[in-house]
């Protein structure tokens, strides 16, 4: 077991010495913030009907793993997995789409925020279901053992999926079969409104894994650098055949469990709480520790957030101008042709 929890001591990232993967992991994570706060606004204003769980404050976790993952490694999501459809490379506008309920979307309108899908990058669906993941994600590990290949799967969770039994049953069967398979535990201290310790009587979760002789780790989950640094060597072991790694980032969700409020209001953070995270914002920190040798040239960092912005505005207006799934569709995708 291993703790690199923010309170530990944080090893040198070997991260920062590749000007290049820096800064597409800054990039990344901003396109994960800024299309999130849009989409926010969006709920506010009522374009968007339905819930949508958003990622904001989390986006170090699906960027640094994601980064250390091939295009054709599999990846599973829950309901909170708009950062992880766009971490691993998928299309914001239909991305946009299927938030709006678009036939363009990425499924084709008929799941919204929470059931998403890009199987020509790896992500092969989330899921509204809590610990929805891994079953299908041990499934596709074993997939790949039997097929003698070497790609990895990822499943990313919530610390809440972790009080369903299908998550003991997953680790035991992926312990026991070695199989290639990193369990990407998103401990955001709170379940729906419940605080974690109201619903545990400890809150150290990747020892929970430890006792299946994995690799178990605890890290700051708003680090990218540690984050990357760790799933790449998570990577490297599934990919050698020794079997899977429990990692157990800590971070913090700066809205509401559904939807763009900040849930103060409710009685279950403080203000106190939740500004003591935002100040550990994990695109900041990124900025704060890039060394010289990965420093923006002079004007870079206003195109690429430029960029962003223009992407960003890109995919909503075409989420806002695409149709509605046509009525007489209604069955189709639904029974067995």
């Amino acid at each position: 077991m291993t703790d690199h929890s923010p309170g530990a001591a944080t090893p040198t990232h070997e991260v920062f010495q590749d000007p290049d993967l820096c800064r597409a992991m800054y990039r990344s994570m901003l396109r994960i913030r800024r299309f999130e706060e849009v989409i926010a606004d969006c709920v506010e204003a009522g374009e968007i009907i339905g819930p949508a769980h958003l990622y904001i404050g989390q986006e170090a976790v699906a960027v640094g793993v994601c980064s250390a993952l091939r295009t054709d490694d599999y990846i599973f999501g829950a309901h909170r997995s708009h950062g992880h459809y766009l971490a691993k490379g998928g299309d914001m506008r239909k991305l946009a789409a299927e938030i709006f309920g678009r036939a363009t979307g990425c499924s084709l309108g008929r799941g919204g925020s929470m059931h998403v899908i890009a199987k020509e990058v790896g992500l092969l669906g989330t899921s509204a279901l809590v610990s929805g993941g891994f079953g299908p994600g041990v499934g596709t590990a074993l997939a790949s053992r039997l097929q003698g290949v070497d790609r990895v799967t990822v499943i990313f969770f919530g610390d809440g999926a972790m009080e369903e039994g299908i998550f003991f049953e997953a680790v035991n069967f992926a312990a026991l079969r070695k199989l290639p398979v990193i369990f990407a535990c998103e401990n955001n201290l709170y379940s729906s409104h419940l605080p974690l310790l109201d619903r545990q009587p400890v809150d150290t979760l990747y020892q929970h894994a430890a006792v299946y002789q994995i690799p178990s780790l605890r890290i700051d989950g708003n680090a990218v650098g540690l984050v990357y640094e760790t799933a790449a060597e998570a990577v490297r072991r599934a990919r050698a055949g020794e079997g899977p790694t429990f990692i157990e980032a800590l971070t913090y969700r700066w809205r509401g469990h559904v939807g763009p409020n900040l849930d103060i209001d409710k009685g279950l953070r403080s203000r106190e709480e939740l500004d003591a995270w935002m100040g550990r914002c994990p695109i900041q920190s990124l900025s704060s520790m890039m060394p010289p040798q990965c420093a923006w040239a002079p004007g870079e960092r206003e195109r690429v957030d430029q960029e962003v912005e223009d992407e960003v505005i890109d995919a909503i207006d075409f989420a806002r101008t695409s149709p509605r799934p046509h009525p007489s569709e209604l069955l189709q995708h639904v029974y067995s042709n």
